[in-house]
């Protein structure tokens, strides 16, 4: 009788040893693979061209909020070192096609009557949000060539738009019907993405091992291409330089 007793126990410790491995394995076959990322720097080389001043005369609440510091136009920003900002970088050649547009929505502000940030990069089929931060209307005018083109006014204290694009698109333009001195871009990619900061610096996080193609973005001066072999587990880089003119 004893001895019965005791197989049971053992029987039912084999069972339960056995439903803890198939567990733990299922949790960690589950579990994704975390992505490497590319970083690196986007330069100017030269003097960058100077960049002309907004007049916000005609609209005081905004002409206010740069008293201190004259607004300027954003089509070159160089810093001190040659950084290169507002320089969209994404992978143009070499993804599987089965990406996964990001989760997090992407934020285009509107303040000082200025599109902050000046360049807005994001995944075909990523939420943007559309936010009013000054105290007068505005009436975002995207022009795309390749998504449905919209025109929509926003008044101050209004709740922010919610869009997404539907197909690739480096970039789309877009301009207020109100004031004609705001200017700003929205490059749709699909896969990683970055943007260059005011130092040129820019990452791409989450991409799988492989061989790439890089692009870079610049209203300016256009865009270049580089080669990139991403590993498992580890970061890859790749620099850009764009001649001034």
């Amino acid at each position: 009788m004893k001895s019965h007793k005791k197989s049971v126990v053992v029987l039912f410790a084999v069972v339960f040893m056995m439903m803890g491995a198939l567990i733990l394995g299922s949790s960690v076959s589950a579990a994704p693979p975390s992505g490497s990322s590319i970083t690196g720097t986007v330069k100017l080389d030269g003097v960058a061209p100077h960049q002309k001043g907004i007049d916000m005369s005609k609209e005081p609440s905004c002409a206010a909020i740069h008293k201190d510091k004259p607004a300027m136009m954003e089509s070159v920003v160089a810093g001190a070192n040659g950084g290169l900002a507002n320089v969209v970088v994404y992978i143009s050649q070499g993804l599987s096609g089965n990406e996964a547009a990001s989760s997090d929505a992407v934020t285009l502000t509107q303040k000082g009557c200025q599109y902050i940030p000046h360049v807005v990069a994001l995944d075909a089929g990523q939420h943007m949000k559309v936010v009013n931060s000054d105290s007068t209307s505005h009436n975002i005018h995207p022009q795309p060539t390749k998504n449905a083109e919209w025109n929509k006014s926003q008044p101050p204290g209004s709740a922010p738009f919610d869009v997404t694009w539907a197909n690739e698109e480096i970039a789309v333009p877009v301009k207020c019907n109100i004031h004609p001195w705001m200017h700003g871009y929205i490059a749709v990619v699909k896969g990683p993405y970055g943007v260059s900061d005011d130092s040129g610096a820019f990452t791409l996080s989450n991409v799988a091992p492989g061989s790439y193609t890089l692009t870079a973005w610049q209203e300016t001066y256009g865009t270049q291409t580089q080669q990139v072999t991403v590993a498992a587990g580890k970061a890859a880089s790749a620099n850009f330089t764009f001649k001034a003119k």
